[in-house]
């Protein structure tokens, strides 16, 4: 049902003559974005967007990319034309939560205007409850909005770009905005996109000393559509639009300190068994450098790469209300990870949660990370084992975030299954397990292992045939000396090539 909420009756009722959104108006999101602006801009909704609390909205087949935008939405209670700064909040009668859904798929189709992009049916879901805007201060509101139950965005009104009582009597200067009219007044950090099942919940509360208000929570799950009719332009994306649909900073991340090695030396170390690794580094006194209790969602994982870091602190209530929402440090990281380098997550061996789920492994996969590793639990398991990217983690668990942990910061030394890791570590992982490499030691370790392999490869031919262990293996005396004959005619870059 596509209508507004009756004040009175609570009800929905009947349509508003306009729906107004604004583009950017929380500095949170302005920060991704890379960009604040001078003045609020805006664009048009359809009124035949509008939905209740409880209902769907469909995801077309055929489309990957529609997002969320939690937003508190003003409902105007009286005609404001050309009103002053000043008396414009006068003219709000209520506030409600909202979501601004839009489908980024379709974006390029009308670039600005968002006409197909934002104005699907069921894109903008209102309710479930209209507070009295008069009885409410309208810098003191708090939007957040949950999806599957785990907090996605948390903001406040103290700090707008633009006040809600600018965007009033701005947008009264040459339209009059008249009673029922709904003003989308811009969506925080933390925006991101949804799937077919997905349950995703907004919720505006007063933040008022003395004026506890709230809204209730407006309920959306998203549903599997007909594909769109074959006419007008087709669903597009890009890596691009991926990254502002998932939520990507525009500004450029700051990259940890570290010393670069050739692309040659991590491939090196990636052909190299794990095993063979954790020898080479114990013979250079390092037997702590193992992330213990991590095991491979899919068996037969095998990578290489940088360390990016994130360290998790133990649940604490009024933490995770400050850190756990919005674009926080958890959802830096994934969009701070980029090719080659692998995220590695400080859980403190806690499993009793997940740290890592499928949408932010998927996200990371696209910005080309070569691995994830958590000392902590995996979310969706099975869907996280079909993907290509590897994730080393303690094991499944259904939980969301908020059980045992906070995502606290982004870049930092860490322990994770019991070793220390530095931004810029070189890490390997395969069925064995995982180890870290300081990049100091990385190439002389590369050479002996790479030895290593070769002496193994001559012994695991001799026991093959009948040979005993004794004096074989370890090399020692007459086998030794066979094997440095056997090494000198090439006898392992023969059998290399074949």
């Amino acid at each position: 049902m596509s209508s507004v909420i009756d004040p009175v009756t609570g009800e929905l009722g009947a349509r508003p003559g306009k729906i107004i959104a604004v583009h950017l108006n929380y500095p949170s999101r302005a920060a991704q974005r890379g960009r604040a602006p001078a003045h609020a801009s805006y664009f048009l909704k359809p009124s035949s967007s509008l939905a209740g609390t409880g209902g769907t909205v469909q995801r077309p087949a055929g489309t990957e990319l529609l997002a969320f935008e939690g937003e508190i939405a003003l409902v105007i209670g009286t005609e404001a034309s050309k009103v002053e700064v000043g008396r414009a909040w006068a003219h709000v009668g209520w506030v409600t939560a909202a979501n601004d859904l839009g489908l980024y798929d379709l974006r390029y189709a009308d670039r600005g205007s968002n006409l197909r992009a934002k104005g699907g049916d069921g894109f903008t879901p209102l309710g479930p409850t209209l507070l009295d805007a008069q009885l409410l201060d309208p810098t003191a509101l708090r939007i957040r909005t949950w999806v599957d139950g785990e907090l996605a965005q948390s903001d406040d009104t103290e700090n707008l770009l633009f006040p809600f009582a600018e965007l009033v009597a701005d947008l009264s200067r040459l339209s009059t905005l008249e009673r029922g009219d709904v003003i989308l007044t811009g969506t925080p950090a933390g925006a991101s996109v949804l799937r077919p099942g997905a349950v995703v919940e907004v919720e505006v509360d007063s933040l008022a000393p003395g004026r506890p208000a709230h809204t209730g929570r407006l309920r959306t799950t998203v549903v599997d559509g007909p594909p769109l009719a074959d006419i007008g332009a087709p669903p597009k994306v890009d890596d691009q639009l991926r990254a502002d649909a998932w939520g990507a900073p525009s500004t450029p991340v700051q990259q940890p300190d570290r010393a670069e090695g050739p692309d040659e030396l991590l491939t090196g170390l990636g052909r190299v068994a794990v095993a063979t690794l954790s020898a080479q580094l114990r013979r250079r006194g390092l037997n702590d450098v193992s992330v213990d209790g991590v095991h491979p969602a899919r068996p037969g994982s095998r990578f290489v790469g940088r360390a990016r870091t994130l360290r998790y602190l133990p649940h604490r209530p009024d933490l995770f209300t400050e850190h756990g929402g919005g674009f926080n440090a958890q959802k830096r990281a994934i969009e701070a990870v980029g090719p080659g380098e692998v995220l590695v997550m400080e859980a403190r061996g806690e499993r009793g949660t997940g740290t890592i789920g499928d949408i932010l492994a998927l996200r990371a996969q696209i910005r080309g990370a070569a691995a994830i590793v958590t000392d902590g639990g995996l979310r969706d398991a099975a869907v996280v084992a079909a993907l290509d990217i590897p994730v080393f983690s303690a094991g499944a668990h259904p939980a969301v975030l908020g059980r045992r942990h906070v995502p606290w910061e982004t870049d930092v030394a860490i322990a994770c299954g019991g070793t220390a890791v530095l931004p810029g570590d070189i890490l390997v992982g395969d069925d064995d397990g995982v180890v870290v490499i300081p990049t100091a030691l990385a190439e002389e370790v590369l050479a002996d292992a790479v030895e290593q392999e070769r002496q193994e490869r001559f012994v695991t031919d001799q026991v093959s045939t009948g040979a005993s262990i004794d004096g074989l293996y370890p090399l020692a005396g007459a086998w030794l000396d066979r094997y440095r004959g056997w090494a000198a005619e090439g006898h392992d870059e023969k059998r290399d090539e074949r």
